[in-house]
């Protein structure tokens, strides 16, 4: 089966390719609204279907700021 790799901070997952990066991310357990989705160097919305080899950088959404 051909795998899709998942970056957060320190942490690795390795999951089968052909799902959203949605569901992707439910399997590592983190919630998509808590992450950007990083595809092979852009940006992505959570609708993207992952690709075998990709490498899938997860980016910590920042909120906040002067009121």
């Amino acid at each position: 089966m051909e795998k899709v790799t998942l970056k957060y901070r320190n942490q690795q997952w390795e999951l089968p390719a052909g799902m959203t990066a949605r569901d992707a991310i439910k399997k590592t357990g983190l919630l998509p609204e808590s992450v950007l989705i990083v595809v092979d160097g852009e940006l992505q919305t959570d609708d993207v279907i992952l690709k075998p080899g990709q490498q899938v950088k997860l980016v910590a959404v920042v909120s906040g700021g002067a009121a």
